[in-house]
């Protein structure tokens, strides 16, 4: 399928009402979306985009950034501050993320998740409150390479960028290299519910719910 062009408004209201509409699978009662995507493309906020729409739909949400799920500096730098594999595989503390994020929004579960466990800057803990989802409700979780770790969402969008773009736009050329091995390893434009092309920020196109884009 060819991709549409869209305002990022009428996405996120596309998304909220398809989600409006939804189910949670296995059993649950919260719905869980990722919104995937390297950090030069608009993820946190379509996040909150998305949030706002389904807020005004009633539904209550939660907007959480891997950013704030980042391994102390000591395990993120051990191989060095510019490690392409240590950024692809080991900045994000995936089992924190499944331990205060997934695992209470599980069947029977407390709902009650941790909006965020470190500061990268301070390097240190935030000690934030946990915050209580209720059932129907919704948890948006967003950052980059979220599609590789089989986190049970219900709901995956891609932020694509073509090569050049996000070469364009990442301060951090070091890090292209982890991008490369995220799309050869995990391909996100195939495992994602909708793929949406950012390579203009100012003029998205996606490709719909469950359809795939030409190559």
């Amino acid at each position: 399928m060819r991709y549409e062009a869209i305002t990022w408004d009428r996405l996120a209201e596309a998304l909220a009402g398809h989600l409006d509409a939804s189910e949670p699978e296995a059993g649950g009662s919260r719905l869980k979306v990722a919104v995937d995507g390297p950090p030069a493309a608009p993820g946190g906020e379509l996040a909150e985009l998305l949030a706002e729409a389904l807020r005004s739909r009633g539904r209550a949400v939660h907007v959480v950034g891997t950013s704030g799920f980042l391994r102390p500096a000591s395990l993120r730098y051990e191989y060095g501050k510019q490690d392409p594999d240590a950024y692809y595989d080991g900045w994000t503390d995936v089992g924190a993320l499944w331990r205060e994020i997934f695992n209470p929004l599980e069947p029977g579960g407390t709902g009650r998740v941790l909006p965020d466990l470190w500061d990268p800057v301070r390097d240190r803990a935030t000690r934030s409150p946990y915050v209580t989802l209720p059932p129907g409700g919704v948890l948006v979780l967003h950052g980059p390479f979220l599609l590789g770790h089989w986190f049970p969402f219900d709901l995956s969008v891609h932020l694509r960028l073509s090569p050049a773009a996000l070469a364009r736009r990442t301060g951090e050329p070091w890090a292209l290299p982890a991008f490369a091995r995220y799309e050869t390893e995990v391909d996100p434009v195939s495992a994602a519910d909708a793929v949406v092309r950012a390579d203009d920020p100012r003029h998205p196109a996606w490709t719909g719910l469950g359809r795939r884009p030409e190559a």
